[in-house]
């Protein structure tokens, strides 16, 4: 399976509960924190939610 890099590039102060906890479980927090995930339906799910939060590169 491939593997996405998930970088926060936007705040999530101000932002609902249900983002801001979505954002902990995809292990961000701060600005310019990145994480490797799995490219896997419930991950894309997360990244679909906090879209607008993150910035997504793919890595084969």
């Amino acid at each position: 399976m491939s593997k996405v890099k998930v970088t926060q590039v936007r705040s999530h102060i101000d932002r609902p509960k249900s983002q801001k906890d979505t954002i902990i479980a995809l292990g961000l927090g701060k600005i310019s924190k990145s994480k490797v995930h799995e490219a896997n339906p419930q991950i894309q799910g997360m990244i679909d939610k906090v879209a607008h939060l993150i910035s997504v590169e793919k890595l084969g």
